[in-house]
């Protein structure tokens, strides 16, 4: 006999269930994120907690217990995977603005040292800012800037992929690639 629900699942709105259905079917969407779909409509059907788990492959009801408690303060919001272990991010999105916006900015010569920056040089002028990081190590800047679109040049500066800087007629021209952004996907 099973146990009474303590957080049953809240009715769903039109909206909702049409995107979980689309996305219960969807091929190229993230298999964690159909299985939880699945699993929500289930529930939504009236199945009970361990059968819904069974139907994709699962065999914990708790498992979805959660999951239900969850959708049911967080809505679609839950389908999304959250932090998966390891450890805790230090650097959000805030933070990893915060870093390509100094490296976007120019180095001031007689503030900075330098007229490039280099993966050292920004670490130096960010820990040393006043609202800086103050551990924050070049690998970590590295990867921000690379995930950003950036890439490390052959003298150790870093542009943003697709765009450089030309000398035309004796004036500087910024020239832009058309086709950068299928260049980033290999």
């Amino acid at each position: 006999m099973t146990r009474r629900k303590k957080d049953p699942l809240r009715p769903l709105e039109e909206n909702e269930r049409d995107h979980m259905e689309r996305l219960s079917r969807a091929r190229s969407a993230p298999s964690e994120q159909v299985i939880r779909a699945r699993i929500l409509l289930g529930v939504a059907t009236g199945m009970g907690y361990e059968e819904a788990a069974r139907t994709v492959g699962r065999k914990s009801g708790d498992a979805v217990s959660n999951l239900v408690s969850r959708f049911n303060q967080e809505g679609l919001a839950a389908l999304e995977p959250r932090h998966g272990g390891g450890p805790a991010i230090v650097y959000g999105e805030a933070e990893r603005g915060r870093i390509v916006q100094a490296a976007q900015r120019k180095p001031d010569l007689e503030k900075d040292g330098v007229t490039q920056w280099t993966l050292s040089t920004l670490q130096k002028a960010l820990r040393t800012a006043p609202d800086g990081f103050a551990n924050i190590s070049t690998w970590t800047i590295f990867h921000v800037l690379h995930e950003a679109g950036w890439s490390c040049q052959q003298d150790g500066s870093w542009c943003e992929t697709g765009k450089v800087e030309r000398k035309r007629q004796g004036q500087v021209v910024e020239v832009t690639d058309p086709d950068a952004a299928a260049k980033k996907l290999d």
